[in-house]
């Protein structure tokens, strides 16, 4: 697919210096010359649209943990933080519990216009240098706050490589950053393509199918076994569409293309809450917010480039 890298967080050719991940000395002098991205659970400070960056020295990284080193950005140091530590004030906006957190958290030493929010919010705001920047910030962090004990004998581990392993002083087991592969398939027979939604998600929203590959399990394998399971429709040859880093926490959207050969649904109740065949006509329907029943899934999501690009013919 021509078109695969302009997928929201598709790669922006971000210089990463993974080389340098070891040099204390040198990651010293570059955080002291760079900038910082803070994160709060998972939400990256944002003024409006677009990331904010501070110096290593800002008030509001008091109660951050260690910075991670992100890369050069035209030659900027980026560095992300998390700030997870820190509690908003008493009767501040905590967040929400549900599919999306529409919730704004501000610091004190921050301006009232800065902010940390959803990503999901603002994503497809971004430049695809700060998205692959923020989701690299976002998925990285989350895995720290997940992982702060060693598995093999579970004692504290510690940061190390400038935020890109974790160390265990206790065995000296070394720990990686994890990313999960994860199908996401345009099934489509004729005119028609497979859509499913989960319980939870808003109403209308309808996506494409989607599941994580299984140890042992080959890209094909996976799609054809998750539609199946998820509907019951059996599939045919599996080819490569596009992929996309998903950092809701850490995934790697793997999107593929099947044509089904049969036709009948049944779905799994524990995957799905409802699945159904759309023709191209519904779906431009869908797309323009005119369907009676169906929402497409989120703008930025790999689901949403894929179908867009479906409608148009682009899939090439």
């Amino acid at each position: 697919m021509k078109i695969a890298e302009t997928v929201t967080f598709g790669g922006s050719g971000l210089d990463r210096q993974a080389g340098l991940r070891r040099n204390a000395q040198a990651l010293a002098g570059m955080l002291a010359q760079g900038t910082v991205l803070p994160l709060w659970r998972g939400k990256p400070l944002m003024a409006g649209q677009r990331p904010v960056w501070v110096p290593a020295g800002h008030p509001v990284l008091a109660l951050a943990g260690p910075p991670v080193f992100l890369g050069l950005d035209d030659g900027m140091p980026r560095f992300a933080a998390d700030l997870s530590d820190w509690s908003p004030e008493a009767g501040g906006d905590a967040p929400d519990a549900g599919f999306f957190d529409a919730t704004v958290q501000h610091h004190p030493a921050l301006t009232d216009g800065e902010g940390f929010v959803e990503l999901r919010g603002v994503m497809v705001a971004l430049t695809p240098r700060e998205a692959e920047l923020v989701a690299t910030a976002k998925a990285l962090l989350q895995w720290h706050r997940s992982h702060g004990f060693c598995s093999a004998c579970g004692a504290r581990s510690e940061s190390a490589s400038a935020g890109w392993q974790r160390s265990c002083p206790s065995c000296g087991a070394q720990h990686f950053p994890r990313t999960d592969p994860v199908v996401i398939m345009l099934v489509t027979r004729g005119n028609s393509v497979l859509l499913g939604r989960s319980p939870g998600w808003p109403e209308g929203m309808f996506s494409l199918l989607a599941g994580f590959v299984e140890p042992g399990e080959t890209i094909e394998a996976a799609v054809r076994r998750e539609v199946l399971e998820e509907t019951g429709v059996h599939c045919g040859a599996v080819s490569y569409l596009a992929s996309q880093p998903w950092p809701f926490p850490a995934s790697l959207m793997v999107g593929a293309r099947t044509e089904a050969v049969s036709r009948e649904i049944r779905i799994d109740p524990d995957e799905l809450e409802q699945a159904l065949w759309l023709t191209r006509e519904e779906l431009v329907q869908a797309f323009a917010g005119l369907h009676p029943l169906v929402r497409p899934a989120r703008n930025g999501s790999i689901a949403h480039f894929i179908l867009r690009n479906w409608l148009a013919d682009r899939l090439a």
